[in-house]
């Protein structure tokens, strides 16, 4: 990212604080859905989420992707997968917030990165540098305590951290650019969802079509709270440094844990927050090290010999590349 100008990193990180800023504050829209249900409201997140994201690639003439897409079977199961797990996560955040957890929900991001790194040492058989292990550790203990805290398992905030990380963990393997994984995810939620809402209409049971044109409205608005921070992270993504979005990452759960103690008014017993601060413990080990890490790999490539000038070859054309 060297050949960016301030101006352009600037950019990026206005719409990185913008995008993590909406997620954290998003705890503050799902109870305005209210008399609608979770799962109502998860159904027209789904439905309008592709909506909007279609109007977006029509715009911007972006179609290529999804022919592409749909001639090879085992990355179209793997989009599957990721909807699917989204679906669990989406549901399970609505659900939380609306039931009145969003502490526990903010828990669940964050303690992603370190359910991201061991997911990585079990599965991707990935070396883990000392201070990560430790990280690990102290998360570790970190859910023991409030375990002991809330005298189970805190359930939704792992259910939201290992439903987000296999999702990070299936993306990478998709590689799709943002909106485009959006517009695929919902294109397989579409279905399902538009006959879960057409069910509830017909039952009489629809708040979209009992509430009035203001809550429908609200309903219809959950494409573009989902769509638009989606947007902001890809713009910040491609013009700010992957350690400075690691940082940023931050924003939305702290948010979130600050909503859920100042707005929302829930409790934070004294094992709550021993739990909490051994959480957040293992996330400054974290940010320690992979500072220091790419502090220490700037070193190394600032001090590396320059190669000398290659022989002249041949071009090869892009196409075979």
């Amino acid at each position: 990212m060297a050949d960016i100008s301030k101006g352009e990193r600037r950019t990026g990180l206005v719409n990185g604080f913008a995008a993590y800023g909406m997620w954290g504050l998003v705890p503050l829209f799902w109870p305005l859905l209210k008399p609608a249900e979770s799962i109502e409201i998860l159904a027209h997140r789904m439905v309008w989420s592709l909506v909007f994201v279609a109007v977006a690639l029509v715009f911007v003439r972006r179609w290529a992707w999804a022919g592409e897409l749909l001639r090879q079977p085992r990355r179209l199961a793997l989009v599957t997968v990721a909807a699917a797990v989204i679906t669990v996560n989406w549901g399970v955040y609505i659900w939380a917030v609306n039931a009145g957890h969003v502490v526990e929900a903010s828990l669940g991001y964050f303690i992603n990165p370190l359910v991201t790194i061991a997911m990585g040492v079990l599965l991707l058989k990935e070396r883990l540098r000392p201070a990560q292990w430790a990280a690990v550790g102290v998360g570790f203990a970190a859910v023991v305590v409030l375990a002991v805290g809330y005298g189970q398992p805190p359930w939704i905030s792992l259910v939201l951290a290992f439903s987000f990380a296999t999702y990070g963990l299936v993306k990478k393997k998709v590689n799709l650019g943002g909106i485009e994984s959006l517009a695929a995810e919902t294109a397989i939620q579409f279905l399902p969802a538009l006959g879960y809402l057409l069910w509830l209409a017909g039952h009489g049971e629809s708040s979209f079509v009992n509430d009035g044109a203001g809550h429908a409205a609200l309903l219809a608005s959950t494409g573009i709270v989902t769509a638009v921070p989606l947007v902001c992270f890809g713009a910040a993504a491609i013009r700010v440094p992957l350690s400075t979005l690691g940082l940023l990452q931050y924003l939305a759960p702290v948010f979130q844990f600050l909503l859920g103690i100042l707005y929302f008014h829930e409790a934070m017993p004294a094992e709550r927050w021993a739990g909490f601060a051994l959480v957040w413990l293992a996330l400054a080990l974290l940010t320690w090290d992979a500072l220091r890490t790419a502090r220490r790999a700037a070193r190394a490539l600032a001090a590396a010999p320059v190669p000398r000038p290659a022989a002249p070859v041949a071009e090869t054309p892009a196409s075979q590349v």
